[in-house]
């Protein structure tokens, strides 16, 4: 069975001469990108899959330059351009009691307390001080429901389902 992969970058371009590529972070775990971590490059075609492993890293200005062993000048990494870096599941992090990976709450289907079903979780959006779930209700325009205590009373994973007791308006 072929094993599920997670985004954790995506390479923008070279970095001068020596190998470095400018990487958009896709990733609230910064030791990702530690000389020594594992990630796997994906070509835009999905056809391509390349284990490297990280030599280098440092930032600059709003990007994350990396380096991989074996890769010591531009014309080794000129390729990679426009691809995605990956990671498989067991190099996951282990997450905390309530936390949770993108990946656990898109699909899940959203409930109030009182049964009603609200719709299902497409996207996540990170503004600001919380997550935003946009749920895709039926025949209605998509719902954003803040991921804050107030609103979000229960995940479940396994089940698929996510509780909530609406605020005033929201659901309107």
């Amino acid at each position: 069975m072929e094993q599920k992969m997670f985004n954790v970058g995506k390479i923008v371009n070279t970095h001068g001469i020596k190998g470095e590529v400018k990487v958009i972070k896709i990733t609230d775990f910064e030791e990702r990108f530690e000389p020594g971590s594992q990630v796997y490059w994906v070509s835009q075609d999905n056809r391509e899959v390349i284990p490297l492993t990280i030599d280098g890293y440092r930032k600059h200005k709003n990007f994350h330059l990396l380096h991989f062993e074996g890769h010591p000048s531009i014309n080794d990494v000129e390729r990679y351009k426009g691809g995605m870096l990956k990671i498989t599941e067991d190099q996951l992090t282990p997450l905390e009691e309530g936390e949770f990976y993108y990946h656990e709450i898109i699909g899940l289907t959203v409930f109030t307390l009182s049964g009603d079903e609200v719709g299902r979780i497409k996207e996540i959006l990170s503004p600001g001080a919380n997550d935003v779930w946009v749920v895709q209700r039926k025949g209605k325009k998509d719902v954003l429901i803040p991921y804050i205590d107030d609103v979000v009373k229960e995940v479940d994973v396994k089940e698929g389902k996510v509780e909530i007791e609406p605020m005033e308006g929201l659901l309107d």
